[in-house]
């Protein structure tokens, strides 16, 4: 019998997979709800929304939806379903605030995918459950949580300087950034019990608050 927890999480997987499939079959649909700095500025504010359900490809949509799915249970164990979806709703729209800042002065820049919100998830967990570890593809060792963490935000910094690949870095660095400050909202007992981590994983974090606006020039 599914419980509540895996339901909401299952639906949402769900709801990813049945709008990306109508974006596969009908480009007009993935147009229409994508992510694009010119069409947002115009208005249309529900794109940073809809295009977290949206993806490229099934090779996207699985990525995600497979590293959503092992992530989310430690959230909704320890904060319940609805913070969960506080946290996935929240990361997917912050990811999509820091591109819309990044790449303001680029009105033909798009992107579609749920990995702000699955980066605030997987950050997320890693506050919660710091001691996690995490296997990569190409290496057969684990990786401690705060250690991933720590590299995928400077990694994520460093993609959006370079613009490495068909990646959208600042929507994954938004997301992460959303899921670290909504998890400490909803938590905060997490700054007593787990201090290091939170000051491990807020250095980067705060060095790009203040300093983002220079990657560009440099």
């Amino acid at each position: 019998m599914v419980n509540q927890s895996n339901f909401i999480i299952i639906l949402i997987i769900l709801i990813n997979v049945l709008v990306s499939k109508k974006g596969f079959d009908e480009y007009s649909f993935l147009d229409k709800y994508k992510f694009q700095v010119s069409r947002v500025l115009g208005g249309e504010k529900i794109r940073m929304l809809t295009s977290g359900f949206l993806h490229v490809d099934w090779i996207h949509l699985i990525l995600n939806m497979y590293v959503l799915y092992i992530f989310s249970g430690i959230i909704t164990t320890i904060l319940g379903s609805l913070n969960f979806l506080i946290i996935y709703f929240g990361s997917l729209l912050a990811g999509s605030l820091y591109s819309l800042s990044y790449h303001k002065d680029e009105p033909y820049y798009s992107a579609v995918g749920a990995s702000g919100a699955v980066s605030g998830i997987v950050y997320s967990t890693i506050l919660l459950y710091p001691g996690i570890s995490l296997y990569l593809f190409f290496i057969p060792i684990p990786i401690p949580g705060y250690i991933f963490g720590v590299g995928y935000l400077l990694y994520s910094i460093y993609g959006m300087k370079k613009q490495l690949g068909n990646v959208g870095h600042a929507a994954h660095l938004g997301g992460a950034i959303g899921g670290f400050a909504l998890t400490l909202l909803l938590n905060p007992v997490l700054f007593t019990t787990n201090t290091i981590f939170v000051i491990l994983l807020a250095i980067p974090i705060i060095l790009l608050l203040f300093f983002g606006d220079k990657l560009k020039n440099l």
